[in-house]
């Protein structure tokens, strides 16, 4: 079963970053996702606070607004979709995650198989 990890930091220091993840923390992360065999695909942002949202309403207009946004504390930073047996499988690869830790949380959500 596919499992994404959205991984979202809960501040956001002065020079963009997420404080507390280290590059040899993510590197080391990635490293062992991949050498499980779970690893399907993954993505970091380059600018966890720069973000563009596109709404559009009932009258087909659309409205952009930059970010970040007052509605949420967290910033997306990335994501994994890995490929593992269970949900529980998905959590133990959250949990090592270097983006739960301090103020982080990732959030594991089932890829729907839609069959396309």
């Amino acid at each position: 079963m596919k499992y994404m990890l959205l991984i979202n930091a809960g501040a956001v220091g002065d020079n963009g970053k997420a404080p507390g993840c280290e590059v040899e923390d993510w590197l080391a992360y990635h490293k062992e996702v991949q050498e499980a065999g779970v690893l399907v695909s993954s993505e970091s942002l380059a600018d966890l606070v720069t973000a563009t949202a596109v709404r559009v309403d009932e009258d087909g207009r659309r409205t952009v607004t930059d970010g970040p946004f007052a509605e949420s504390r967290e910033v997306l930073g990335g994501f994994y979709v890995i490929d593992v047996p269970n949900l529980d499988a998905a959590l133990d690869w959250a949990a090592r995650c270097p983006g739960a830790r301090g103020d982080g949380a990732v959030v594991v959500r089932p890829v729907a198989d839609v069959g396309v």
